[in-house]
């Protein structure tokens, strides 16, 4: 593995750290109300531009990493694949429907 796709990956990660830390902080606002929260919750998982959320992207991630410990794992029994496949699974089975049900529990008219 290349010493820069290394750098790229710890830089991007860096950099979604920091959104995450932004998101957090708004979500400790104290003037945060629930139709708000309610909207940040669906900004997570359903995102509109471009399609397909935070939660949803990450899953891609998980699932991608899953394809190509498949084509590299020794003896391709699956103890690298299985476990990140499942990691994706989880996410958007799941984390990502009780993202949504917390939001329409919150705000069930969607969107505001």
């Amino acid at each position: 593995m290349s010493r820069t796709r290394l750098e790229r990956v710890r830089a991007a990660a860096g950099i979604a750290s920091l959104a995450l830390q932004q998101i957090e902080d708004d979500l400790r606002a104290d003037d945060v109300d629930q139709e708000e929260l309610a909207a940040i919750l669906r900004e997570l998982i359903e995102d509109t531009d471009p399609p397909g959320g935070f939660i949803p992207f990450l899953a891609q991630l998980l699932t991608a990493a899953a394809r190509r410990a498949e084509q590299i794992e020794p003896d391709r029994d699956g103890d690298a694949s299985c476990p990140l496949h499942e990691a994706a699974a989880l996410l958007t089975d799941s984390a990502g429907q009780r993202l949504i049900w917390a939001a329409r529990a919150l705000h069930p008219q969607g969107a505001s």
